[in-house]
């Protein structure tokens, strides 16, 4: 007994670890499945900076939460700006159409389970977390900000949020055009 309980303790600070690693660090890959049945790759929308935010959608904070990140993807949308839910609280599947429609939510929402969720954030079943959690991505598909468990009040500020996505938005914004180079002078 006294062996299961260290392999335990072990585990979860190792997973507790995981969570912990420094940023930025490579995104894992994610399978949003959204109502209608759309599976879409999280690392399908590399090249875009992509928030990632895990909900419950009977909480108002995530309610509040889905509103804020809305009004940004309105905002920094057309410069390359992509929003993902993923609801995974009980009955997930059935209740996100409603709170997409209910919140008129203009990005894809998904729903999962909370086992993969809690995988893909590296929380442990003993880790105690709150909703909503929130992922930033660059566009090179690292993450560079994610909540703890016990969440950050910086990640869930408008402010903060549209600062965090403006700079990572400039910091991959190229032109994708080289400037010609001078055409060598004639000499006579």
């Amino acid at each position: 007994m006294r062996k299961a309980v260290m392999i335990a303790v072990t585990v979860t600070l190792a997973l507790s670890a995981w969570a912990a690693q420094p940023l930025p660090r490579k995104a894992p890959e994610f399978n949003i499945v959204e109502p209608s049945g759309k599976q879409s790759l999280l690392s399908s929308y590399k090249g875009k900076v992509v928030v990632l935010a895990f909900m419950h959608t009977t909480c108002s904070h995530c309610q509040r939460e889905s509103q804020v990140i809305a009004k940004l993807y309105k905002e920094l949308g057309p410069r390359g700006f992509q929003p993902l839910g993923v609801t995974f609280n009980d009955n997930a599947a059935a209740l996100t159409p409603g709170f997409v429609q209910e919140f008129n939510i203009p990005y894809p929402v998904g729903s999962s389970g909370p086992d993969p969720v809690l995988s893909y954030l590296g929380f442990s079943v003993l880790d105690r977390w709150v909703v909503p959690q929130l992922v930033v991505i660059d566009r090179k598909g690292m993450i560079r900000a994610q909540s703890p468990a016990q969440g950050d009040s910086n990640l869930q500020d408008e402010n903060y949020l549209r600062n965090l996505i403006d700079g990572l938005l400039k910091e991959g914004a190229t032109s994708g055009t080289k400037k010609p180079s001078p055409a060598p002078k004639k000499t006579s």
